[in-house]
Order: structure tokens, then sequence, then C-alpha cells
């Protein structure tokens, strides 16, 4: 089988759990040289262990937020790989918090984490991928922000939604030097920090996607892997809605979800 990613070098930040450790481990069995950050040590070297047998790997720790951790992870990857093909930025938080009762250290926690951290990174990178001639940047956004509104996160959906204009803005300064930008998009996917929510609340969360089930970690890694590939080397500036269907009833009352046929 063909390996879409053999010896590139691929940088994950925020890969210590969830949909990171999923891109990480759909990237492995690609064949990329996998170079994974996190604050959890001893998460990231789980997930490190995972991906052993599919392919080299090695994990940095650092706070995305941080512009001495970030240089210090970019210097150390240069150090070992001389190059940096891919970089997916999929770190990001999502407190509860209501408009009115928000304060602006939460927000600007959220912002800073999801937003703020997009920047940092891509900034970081372009050096050394217009140096290059090459270079694939991918970010993990969702739907809630540039597509649906979600009540108790305004913070979190405005992250979101400032990725939308950030990459369609980056792609165009991006692209003489062959360097893509893209977003994927998930819903509802089942990770450790959904899992938190409760059995109720996650049947109310599968009842909304006409697919009939939560995403996996996986699906957004493909979906990932395809943007940081070269069967994606003409698309740029755009996102990709990874969903099962979520953002597409008119309304949640239609019956989409019932036994009738």
């Amino acid at each position: 089988m063909t390996k879409r990613l053999e010896n590139k070098v691929a940088v994950i930040i925020g890969a210590s759990k969830g949909i990171g450790r999923g891109i990480a481990k759909v990237f492995a069995k690609n064949g990329a040289l996998l170079c994974l950050t996190g604050r959890n040590e001893s998460l990231l070297a789980n997930v490190v262990k995972e991906v052993s047998t599919d392919t080299t790997a090695e994990y940095y720790l650092g706070d995305v937020t941080n512009e001495n951790d970030m240089t210090g992870l970019i210097d150390k990857v240069m150090t070992t790989h001389g190059k940096i093909d891919i970089l997916c930025i999929n770190a990001g938080i999502y407190p509860l918090g209501w408009l009115g009762k928000m304060t602006l250290t939460q927000w600007n926690e959220v912002i800073s984490t999801n937003l703020t951290s997009v920047f940092l990174a891509t900034n970081l990178c372009l050096p050394i991928m217009k140096k290059q001639q090459y270079g694939r940047i991918v970010i993990t956004s969702s739907i809630s922000g540039p597509k649906v509104g979600l009540p108790g996160y305004s913070h979190y959906t405005a992250s979101k939604a400032g990725i939308s204009g950030f990459i369609r803005t980056a792609a165009i300064e991006l692209a003489k030097y062959n360097i893509t930008i893209n977003a994927v998009e998930p819903g509802n996917i089942l990770t450790e920090g959904l899992e938190d929510v409760g059995e109720e609340h996650m049947k109310r969360m599968t009842k909304a996607i006409p697919m009939g089930r939560l995403g996996t970690t996986e699906d957004i890694g493909f979906a990932t892997l395809f943007l940081a590939s070269d069967e994606a080397k003409f698309i740029t500036g755009q996102t990709l809605v990874v969903d099962g269907g979520q953002v597409l009833p008119e309304s949640v009352f239609l019956p989409f979800n019932d036994n009738d046929d």
C-alpha cells in the first residue's frame, strides 16, 4: 500500500489526546515522521509508543501560547530533521462561559489557545517552508463558529470563526511559495472530553447527526491526511466539514432519524 506521507516531517501541535492523537495515528500509518507537542508528558509518551510500530516519532513539551516554547520546538525539529513539510495545529480548549458572566481573562485564554496559537505556529514555520518552497498547513477548526452557533461558548465560536478568516488571507499570501493552508471543521467527535458530558448528552448529540453516530478521531485524521497530502496540492484557503451531515437539516425536528423505511 502506498504511504501518502512517506518521509514527510509532520509537526502536530496538540497531539497528546483526542483529535490530535487520531491525526498522529493516521499520519504514522501513512509514513510521516512525527514531531508531537503538548503539555502532558505522560500522554505524549503514550502516543509516541502507540505509533512507533509504524513510524519514527518523538515528542516535545510546550505551551502553544508561549512564543519561546514554540520557537524552541521548531528549532529542535530542524536540528533533528532539517525540514518541516507539514504543520497541523490542533490545540484547543472549550470551557463553558455565558455572556454576562464570562471574564476578560476567560475570553483571552480561549482566544489565545485556539486562535493566536494558529498565527504563532504558522508564523514560526513560514521561513522554513518558504525556503523549501513547500509546505502543508492544516488547522483543526469546528463547525461551531464558522457554520453554527453554540450557546455558552461565544469565546470558542469566535476563535474558530477567526481561523476561517485567517486561512483565507494566509492562503493568498503563501500561494507563491507552494504553501497551502486549510482547515478541517469537525462536528461532534467522540473524544475523551466528550465522554465527560455523560451518556444522555451524548445520545442527544448523536440524534442531531443524520449518519446516526458520533465521529471518530480517525475520521478527522483521514480528512487532515488528504489536505496534508500532495493530492490536495491545488486546494488552499478552504475548510472541509467532517460532521456526518450534522449541519445539513433545516431543523432538528425533521424526522431524519426515524425508522420509517
